[in-house]
């Protein structure tokens, strides 16, 4: 049985002569230098969302569109040889793809290690500044004065403010993983860094080889070093924050799906960047990516592109039979023809008959729901008779009332290949979520009847674990017009084209208030 289910390229070949193994190679061979070609004119990184749940579109996912979706009443298990296979192109890829990840993951946990061994340098350097001469050559120390004793409050608080906006700009939880590092913050880690040094050099030349006396200038040496790490972080907030935030470009966003778009305005930000914004608001924003629609789309057009297929079983010896042959297969070619002109027809039905069923199945829906809110207000009215240990939490009335919408909302969840976007689990956690707030039936089936967007379904039916950005420009290079990037995931793509928005001219036009002054004449004469 493995043999059989098994069918790879490689079991392919095996079997054929040596000829056709050659050419079987040489194909393969043209083919792998094509997609050499192929892959200098384009650029594929990955961005790595947080570890979460699978997505949609999973095996498990995908189980769920063939079967009866009767929330655990009934399990149907399909079995038979498989069409599809992995090949040791594929192990490959899939190897090197975890290779990746933990590459990722590394990277990561090295830029945080770096972070916090630049941030301990650029805090404790102030206040070595200050210590050293107290340990080295304390006896050759200047008395420190007012002044002086001023300024160790001025560095005191300006360490603190410092401490306090570095952490708020910069020690934040990670949205995502970035496929390359953040230039504008690799530049200021530089900065900063050379910077520290350049003090560091200053101080050991002139003050730690000179063994200086003057502790007053020692201590304004580390004030100015302390203030000068106060401009960098400005700098920061302006280059990371501000320059962003006014709109330059507009972007198209286009699921290759089902052609669903959204616009949206961004600012100066490079293309791994804008990706990742436009993948947070594709959360928000795009409805839920729903596999079963396109299925059934795919599956009608097959039915209607389906011809009709004529056989000669006589052979070619017989011409008299041939020729009959050939007028028939005309003959039903041209009904086929006719009949493929009228499938526009039928798919007009069909679609009638589709709404029909909808708008049944709805009606049925929203009687049941009413009547199972309506049961639940007059189980309250009794309850608040009772004892207070006797009251029914709201968990244990959605379980009481769930069988008796729960028929119709299969069906209707069915109607609308939505039943893989709903557990009974989270039916019943929505239910109770309604009971508990007092809210009505039509709030608790806008959930069902409307399709809301990703983030309203649970994380295990959308959240990508792996997003692959695909751009022929570098990802770490600015936006700019006419660029096209791609981002990947298993079931579909984000098609992301750029327009620059712009520039507009506007101009004054000065009113006169006394133009707007008429005069109005009445005729004298009457119709007497």
């Amino acid at each position: 049985m493995d043999t059989e289910s098994t069918y790879s390229g490689y079991s392919y070949y095996s079997g054929r002569s040596r000829g056709s193994h050659r050419h079987g190679e040489r194909s393969r061979d043209h083919h792998k230098s094509r997609s050499k070609d192929g892959s200098r004119s384009e650029k594929s990184v990955t961005i790595n969302a947080p570890p979460a749940e699978p997505l949609l579109g999973d095996s498990s996912v995908l189980g769920e569109e063939v079967q009866d979706d009767n929330w655990g009443e009934t399990t149907t298990a399909v079995t038979g040889t498989s069409e599809h296979s992995l090949s040791q192109e594929d192990i490959v890829r899939i190897t090197k793809d975890l290779e990746d990840s933990v590459g990722l993951d590394c990277r990561r946990y090295f830029s945080l290690t770096l972070a916090v061994v630049l941030g301990l340098l650029v805090f404790l350097t102030p206040l070595a500044f200050l210590a050293l001469p107290h340990l080295l050559w304390p006896d050759k120390l200047l008395v420190c004065g007012t002044a002086c004793e001023g300024l160790f409050i001025s560095v005191a608080f300006k360490l603190l403010i410092l401490l306090l906006a570095v952490w708020a700009l910069f020690f934040r939880a990670p949205r995502a993983g970035l496929p390359r590092v953040f230039v504008f913050r690799a530049l200021l880690a530089v900065l900063v860094l050379l910077f520290v040094v350049s003090y560091w050099l200053f101080y050991g030349v002139r003050i730690l080889d000179s063994q200086d006396e003057n502790y007053q200038g020692i201590v304004q040496y580390a004030v100015s070093l302390v203030d000068a790490l106060l401009f960098i972080h400005y700098l920061a907030i302006v280059l990371l924050e501000l320059r962003q935030l006014q709109p330059a470009f507009s972007v198209c966003v286009t699921r290759s799906t089902d052609g669903e778009a959204r616009h949206y305005n961004l600012g100066q930000l490079s293309i791994q960047r804008a990706a990742l914004a436009i993948i947070e608001n594709y959360y928000r924003d795009f409805s839920v990516h729903n596999p079963a629609l396109l299925t059934a789309s795919k599956s009608r057009a097959a039915k209607h592109l389906a011809g009709l297929k004529v056989y000669n079983v006589d052979g070619p010896g017989n011409n008299a039979a041939t020729g009959l042959a050939h007028s028939q297969s005309r003959a039903m070619i041209a009904a086929a023809a006719r009949r493929r002109d009228t499938n526009h027809n039928e798919l007009y039905y069909e679609e009638a008959e589709h709404e029909r069923r909808v708008r049944k199945r709805k009606a049925r829906l929203v009687v049941a729901v009413e009547e199972a809110f309506t049961h639940i207000k007059r189980m309250q009215e009794e309850e608040q008779k009772k004892a207070p240990g006797d009251v029914m939490d709201p968990r244990e009335a959605a379980q009481a009332i769930f069988p008796s919408m729960a028929r119709s909302l299969q069906k209707y969840l069915r109607t609308t290949r939505q039943q893989h976007c709903h557990s009974m689990e989270s039916i019943q956690q929505h239910l109770a979520f309604c009971i508990t707030n007092n809210m009505t039936p039509k709030a608790f089936l806008e959930s069902y009847l409307t399709p809301g967007p990703t983030l309203q379904y649970g994380r295990e039916r959308w959240l990508a674990r792996q997003w692959t950005l695909v751009s022929e420009a570098s990802v770490t290079s600015g936006l700019k017009e006419g660029a096209i990037f791609l981002l990947k995931c298993i079931d579909f793509s984000l098609v992301v084209t750029t327009k620059r928005i712009p520039y507009i001219q506007l101009s004054e036009e000065f009113i006169d208030p006394k133009s707007h002054k008429f005069v109005l004449r009445l005729q004298s004469e009457t119709s007497v």
